[in-house]
């Protein structure tokens, strides 16, 4: 498998993976809101967050998953993005409780990925059993990683993986913001923002020439 065309995210795909990833976090089908699935009741949004708080999952709105749901959506993740030397797994970073905060806040942009992903989960796990007579989560890599490899590119519109298509194109994009904006995955990709410098030198050479400007 590699990160260009199927369901595991290798290294090499990192950084692809790191901007499309965020930046779908920003982009939602709301074509799936009318497939039905309704979000958490919310009155208004609230108050604005203490952000120099840590907020524990569940503590800011009810979450979405059941114990099934979270399992299943853990398996995939860890497929996702495995664990890699020292680098730990998507599912051990916890990834599947962003996934689920995200699904779960109150706000219209979010109501499209929540109705995607729970659908999503439910039809993976149908579909392991039609095939292995176990649930994903219980199924072995090389099991699972057939599901998904039939999944992980644009079905046709008449296609009965049209729908689980998009699902787990979105998962996968969600799972990839999750990672790597956690500690261990910017440091998987040697990214170091957001870090004082006693002194900066500019922008280095080589780069300006690329870019014909030295």
């Amino acid at each position: 498998m590699n990160g260009s065309d199927s369901g595991r995210l290798d290294r090499r795909a990192a950084l692809k993976w790191m901007m499309t990833g965020t930046a779908a976090l920003m982009v939602t089908d709301r074509a799936a809101l009318a497939q039905g699935a309704a979000g958490p009741a919310a009155r208004g949004y609230g108050t604005d967050p203490d952000l120099v708080r840590s907020y524990q999952p569940g503590e800011l709105w009810p979450l979405s998953f059941n114990d099934h749901q979270r399992r299943t959506a853990t398996s995939l993740c860890n497929l996702i993005i495995p664990a890699e030397g020292s680098v730990p797994s998507a599912g051990d970073l916890k990834v599947q409780d962003f996934i689920d905060e995200w699904i779960s806040s109150p706000y219209p942009a979010q109501a499209a990925d929540r109705t995607r992903i729970l659908r999503g989960l439910e039809w993976i796990d149908g579909e392991s059993q039609r095939r292995f007579q176990r649930d994903f989560a219980d199924l072995s890599e090389v099991q699972q990683t057939a599901i998904c490899d039939d999944i992980c590119r644009v079905a046709p519109d008449d296609s009965p993986l049209h729908e689980p298509s998009h699902f787990f194109r979105r998962f996968r994009d969600l799972t990839a913001g999750g990672f790597f904006t956690t500690p261990e995955g910017a440091r998987d990709v040697g990214y170091v923002g957001n870090v004082p410098l006693a002194s900066f030198d500019g922008p280095p050479l080589e780069v300006l020439q690329r870019l014909g400007l030295a």
